[in-house]
C-alpha cells in the first residue's frame, strides 16, 4: 500500500524524466592519492566551473518551478492569510538527500480568529521541515518525507500553541495550511483545513486539459471527520465543531483540540510531467467563489484570449497577470473573505 494519496501516473510523454537525474557513478575505482593531487594542483576557478556544469547536468530535464502571489483583504477588517515563496528551498537545507538536486516550498496559510497562528506557520513551518529534512543516503525517500511532513506540523501545532497558552489572554488563534514540497520532478502535498491545491496538466495531444485536486479538505460534514470529533467528545452544529469552527483541522485553536480538531495534514503525491503548466494554491476565498474547473479555465483564458497586448508581454507578466486577477475576480464575485492566490508556473 503507497504511504501517499497518489494521482494518476506521468503519460507517456513525462515517464523519461525521473531516468533524467540519475546521478551518474564515478568511473573505474580510481587511485585516491593521484585523485587528490590532481585535485590540488588544478586551480578554484577551474574546480567551481566543473561544480557548475555538474549542477547543470544534475538539474537537466528537471521542471523550473516559478511563484507568483496576489493577496486580496475583501470586506474583512485584518488580513489574516500568510504565505510563503521558496521557489529554491536549498539555502534553508544543511543538505539535500543523495539523489535529490533541487527543492522547492510554497504555502498558503488561512487564519482565523486572528493573524497570529497563520504568519507563526508562515514563519516557522518550513524551518522546522528544513531541520528535519532528510539527507545523503536514504533508501525510501517517500517514507522519509511522509514521516518529515508530519513530524513538522506536529511539531508546529505543539509551538504555536505552547506560546498561545503562555500569552495573557491566551490567544484562539488557528490556521489552515496548504504546503507544497517539490523534490526535482515529485511535488508532496501536505493539507490541513479546507485550503487547497489543483494543478493543471494538458492532455498530451496537446488538446484539452485536466483540473487534478492535489489536496484533500477537511470540514466537519465530513462523515470520517465528525466520527472522529464525535468519538472525542466534541459535537457539530451547523456545519462547524460546537456551531463555531469550520474547518475539522488545523494548526492552533488551543480551545477545540480537546474536540477532536487535529494538526495532522492530508498528504498527496503526484509526478510532474511536460504536460503540466501550473498548480493553484488558494485559500477558501477563492473556492467560495470558483470551483476548481473554474480557476483553471480562467487563467487558461487569460493566457488564450490578451490579445496583442499579451503577446507582447514575456511568460511571468503573463503568470503575475493572471495570478493578479485571479484573486481580483473572486473579490468582484463577491466572495468577502480574504483572498490569497499562489499561481506556480511549471516549465521543462
Amino acid at each position: 500500500m503507497d504511504l501517499f494519496d497518489d494521482l494518476p501516473e506521468p503519460t507517456q510523454a513525462g515517464q523519461h524524466l525521473s531516468a533524467a537525474v540519475a546521478v551518474l557513478p564515478l568511473s573505474t575505482k580510481e587511485d585516491k592519492c593521484a585523485k587528490r593531487k590532481r585535485e590540488d594542483e588544478e586551480s578554484p576557478m577551474v574546480r567551481n566551473e566543473e561544480e557548475e556544469e555538474n549542477k547543470k547536468v544534475c538539474r537537466e530535464g528537471l521542471p523550473l518551478l516559478r511563484g507568483y502571489v496576489a493577496a486580496r483583504r475583501g470586506e474583512r477588517d485584518e488580513m489574516q492569510d500568510a504565505h510563503v515563496l521558496l521557489p529554491d528551498m536549498s539555502p534553508c537545507l544543511a543538505a539535500l538527500p543523495s539523489q535529490v538536486s533541487q527543492v522547492s516550498y510554497f504555502a498558503v496559510f488561512d487564519g482565523h480568529g486572528g493573524a497570529r497562528a497563520s504568519r507563526f506557520a508562515a514563519e516557522h513551518l518550513h524551518h522546522t521541515l528544513a531541520k528535519k529534512f532528510p539527507q545523503g543516503e536514504t533508501d525510501n525517500l517517500d517514507k522519509l518525507i511522509k514521516k518529515c511532513l508530519l513530524d513538522t506540523f506536529r511539531q508546529t501545532d505543539e509551538d504555536f500553541l505552547k506560546k498561545a497558552s503562555s500569552q495573557k489572554p491566551a490567544w484562539k488563534d488557528g490556521s489552515t495550511a496548504t504546503c507544497m514540497l517539490v523534490l526535482d520532478d515529485v511535488v508532496y502535498v501536505a493539507n490541513l483545513g479546507d485550503s487547497r491545491a489543483v494543478l493543471c496538466r494538458m492532455e498530451a495531444d496537446g488538446g484539452a486539459t485536466a483540473t487534478l485536486a492535489l489536496s484533500k479538505e477537511h470540514n466537519p460534514t465530513i462523515y470520517e471527520e465528525r466520527m472522529r470529533i464525535q468519538r472525542a467528545g466534541g459535537t457539530v452544529r451547523d456545519g462547524r465543531v460546537l456551531g463555531v469552527l469550520e474547518v475539522s483541522r488545523s494548526i492552533g485553536d488551543g480551545q477545540y483540540k480537546r474536540c477532536g480538531v487535529i494538526s495532522t495534514p492530508d498528504l498527496r503525491r503526484c509526478q510532474l510531467t511536460s504536460n503540466d503548466r501550473f498548480i493553484i494554491l488558494a485559500c477558501d476565498g477563492l473556492f467560495k467563489v470558483f470551483s476548481a474547473d473554474e480557476a483553471v479555465k480562467f487563467v487558461l483564458d487569460i493566457f488564450q484570449e490578451g490579445g496583442a497586448d499579451q503577446k507582447l508581454m514575456d511568460k511571468e507578466e503573463q503568470f503575475e497577470a493572471a495570478c493578479q486577477q485571479l484573486a481580483s475576480e473572486a473579490v468582484r464575485r463577491g466572495c468577502a473573505d480574504n483572498v490569497t492566490v499562489i499561481l506556480v508556473s511549471i516549465d521543462f
